[in-house]
């Protein structure tokens, strides 16, 4: 070989190795834009209600019509990924995000701002639901793609706490406009760096005969199953409305149980639908791996339980030791930083020697652990010495979230990668809003117990937060046990 094609032949693995650095940066701000959309607006929630005269019950629908509209899409625009190319549903869905963002910001009622937050849902299902799909398609060397699902990990796992700073500093010091503001420069420089470095979609069917790149997209041509996309969408809306609004209604109430068996049915229907439908939106056949539908229920169990660490704690840092907005984001952001060294530092390089299931195992050991020691934080807790040290096993989520992310996707194929990714990212949600419904259920119940019983307020805040770290201990033993026996060992 020449010395000339020599250079071009390593230009051009050079070319490529930065265009995918881009590209996976590109995915990996949008996850972050995605994840701190959802844990910056909690702590702006008193200033948005004071400045629109949100109704108690009314200021809750600005995060619950985002989660719902968020976790129902996520199944189908994963799927549309996989039909009309990824690369196209990632564009859309960012800048559906980016301009929702921009409604919110400058909504002056309740109506438009809880209409700009299910668009940003919308927006947040169509990229979050394609990202791991191109991920795994643009890195195919194991070591590769540990390291960059490493990176992508870390933004999920971090993100919820760096919000609950960003979103603390930026109402207390601009307005709680902002917040919503901020995600307008990062959605533009995305959607620019996007068209450029994400992987080109095959040609669909409408133009059927070219290749534009190594996406995908057959087309909705191919006869998608439109029954189908509308029965899970209306099941999973419907089931994560009636859990969301548990804590009004209650577990047994005719709401609950009504709306519940309603979204079962709408469910079972889907699923009897694509055991026999041509082209079925979700083929069962992605559940004959161990590995996808095992780390689909760990991910639930886990996400639901830590739900437990990053909004309970929260509350006991704000309602019992005092603690502002801004002061609460800064005392969790030691976790963010611990989770960050942990993904970005050492979880591929055990992964690659240990295997995604041992390393996943040690992570649920440690949180585990972080868990039961909460169980026994005081009602007079000091920061430096009862809280602080824990901060450190949060290192337990740094190792999951990356081997359990691989697992995941492990066994998806090219033409169902945008699928298992909108079934990983659905899993979480709805092990988000089980979390919150169960667990801030019981601790209210157990508090509200406990003022009967003649505590102080203090002292049964912090008996129901105790229930609830200690309930969220025993999902994770269960996410453990679940791991130990359905994940089989992998030969690295």
């Amino acid at each position: 070989m020449s010395t000339s094609a020599t250079d071009t032949a390593t230009d051009t693995v050079r070319n490529t190795a930065v265009n995918r650095a881009l590209a996976l940066g590109v995915l990996a701000s949008g996850m972050l834009m995605i994840v701190l959309d959802g844990s910056i607006v909690t702590v702006a929630m008193p200033a948005i209600q004071d400045d629109l005269g949100f109704s108690p019950a009314g200021l809750s629908w600005v995060v619950n019509a985002y989660l719902i509209a968020f976790g129902s899409l996520l199944l189908l625009a994963g799927r549309l990924g996989d039909l009309l190319g990824r690369r196209r549903v990632f564009l859309a869905g960012t800048g559906v995000f980016t301009a929702a963002s921009l409604l919110a910001g400058a909504a002056t009622s309740p109506a438009v701002l809880i209409a700009a937050r299910f668009l940003q849902g919308v927006g947040s299902a169509m990229a979050a639901a394609v990202s791991l799909g191109i991920l795994v398609t643009l890195f195919t060397e194991p070591g590769e793609r540990a390291r960059a699902i490493a990176v992508f990990s870390f933004t999920g796992a971090a993100g919820a706490s760096i919000g609950q700073v960003v979103g603390g500093l930026l109402t207390d010091g601009l307005s709680w406009h902002w917040i919503f503001f901020i995600n307008l420069p990062i959605g533009l420089a995305a959607l620019a760096l996007a068209v450029h470095v994400l992987p080109g979609d095959r040609a669909t069917d409408a133009d059927a005969g070219t290749d534009a790149g190594k996406g995908t997209g057959r087309g909705l041509a191919a006869r998608s199953d439109v029954v189908g996309a509308l029965l899970i969408t209306a099941g999973l809306m419907l089931g994560i409305y009636t859990v969301v609004k548990v804590e009004q209604y209650g577990w047994v109430s005719a709401h609950t149980l009504g709306l519940g068996a309603l979204a079962a049915a709408l469910t079972g229907a889907f699923i009897a639908r694509q055991a026999t439908a041509r082209t079925p939106l979700m083929p069962l056949r992605i559940f004959r791996s161990r590995g996808v539908v095992g780390a689909n229920v760990v991910q639930m169990l886990m996400v639901a339980a830590l739900f437990s660490f990053q909004i309970v704690l929260a509350l006991h840092l704000q309602r019992v030791l005092g603690y502002s907005a801004a002061e609460t984001g800064l005392a969790m952001l030691p976790a963010a930083l611990v989770i960050g060294a942990v993904s970005l530092g050492v979880s591929a390089r055990l992964i690659g020697r240990f295997g995604e299931r041992n390393v996943l195992l040690t992570g649920l050991l440690l949180l585990v652990t972080l868990l039961v020691l909460l169980t026994r934080i005081p009602v007079d807790a000091d920061y430096a010495t009862d809280v602080l040290p824990l901060m450190f096993l949060s290192a337990g989520f740094g190792l999951a979230l990356p081997a359990l992310t691989s697992l995941g996707m492990s066994d998806a194929g090219e033409e169902d990668a945008g699928l298992a990714s909108g079934l990983f990212n659905t899993t979480q949600q709805i092990g988000m809003a089980v979390g919150v419904a169960v667990l801030s259920t019981l601790a209210a119940s157990r508090s509200e117990r406990l003022l009967a019983d003649g505590a102080g307020r203090a002292e049964a805040l912090t008996g129901g937060y105790h229930l609830a770290f200690g309930v969220g201990a025993g999902l994770l033993v269960t996410a453990f046990v679940v791991a130990y026996v359905v994940l089989r060992r992998r030969t690295r």
